[in-house]
């Protein structure tokens, strides 16, 4: 597996692209995550891992009106390549299947306990304090203003995260421990949303007047 890992590492630096937010490092902590929640959950290695390194081997803009065949391009691109070094054919289907399912705009429901692991870990990588760190890297980068001037944290409107950074809190983010599947991930879930609203707790007090 350690062999296997660094030819892995080493085809997704070359595919990395200048979205700052699925970075190598964005790649490397859910490599990790899923590995902890596959030995929790007694998923297979052989299909968890190549899948967490290669879930975002094909990435689109946030704001592409095609983000969401961004997954599918990506299991196609993953088995392309792991047939190229001759990895054994009946890991990938499972393997493809998990990377299609890993992502929210794509809306595949994983069907097998390697995709649940897989899609837990990325979610997970959105929320907590690397999460908010993302969200605001990505609200940097579409240039979109931090917060609504009159109401900061969506108290009597609706959450509009296409304007505000802010928003995508209560847009997706609080939201994302509801839709994990493993015990392990869904208790991690719960300690990151308790720091992204210590966060938003702390920001209230300084943006009021």
């Amino acid at each position: 597996m350690e062999q296997l890992e660094a030819i892995l590492a080493a085809y997704i630096e070359q595919q990395m692209t200048a979205d700052s937010a699925h970075d190598r490092q964005h790649i490397e902590r859910v490599v990790h995550t899923a590995r902890q929640l596959a030995k929790a959950e007694g998923a297979d290695l052989a299909v968890v891992i190549p899948a967490a390194w290669l879930h975002d081997c094909v990435t689109l803009p946030k704001n592409a009106p095609n983000r969401h065949e961004a997954s599918q391009l990506a299991a196609a691109e993953a088995v392309r390549f792991l047939q190229s070094i001759g990895y054994p054919e009946h890991y990938l289907d499972g393997i493809a299947h998990a990377i299609a399912a890993h992502s929210f705009s794509a809306g595949i429901t994983p069907a097998t306990l390697e995709a649940k692991v897989v899609q837990d870990a990325d979610r997970l990588d959105a929320i907590g304090a690397i999460g908010l760190a993302r969200c605001m890297m990505v609200g940097g980068v579409l240039e979109r203003p931090l917060y609504h001037p009159t109401d900061p944290f969506c108290q009597t409107r609706e959450p509009d995260d296409l304007t505000y950074t802010i928003d995508h809190f209560y847009r997706k983010l609080f939201k994302i421990g509801q839709t994990l599947h493993t015990t392990a991930a869904r208790a991690e879930a719960i300690r990151r949303n308790t720091f992204m609203q210590t966060f938003l707790d702390q920001l209230a007090h300084e943006i009021t007047r």
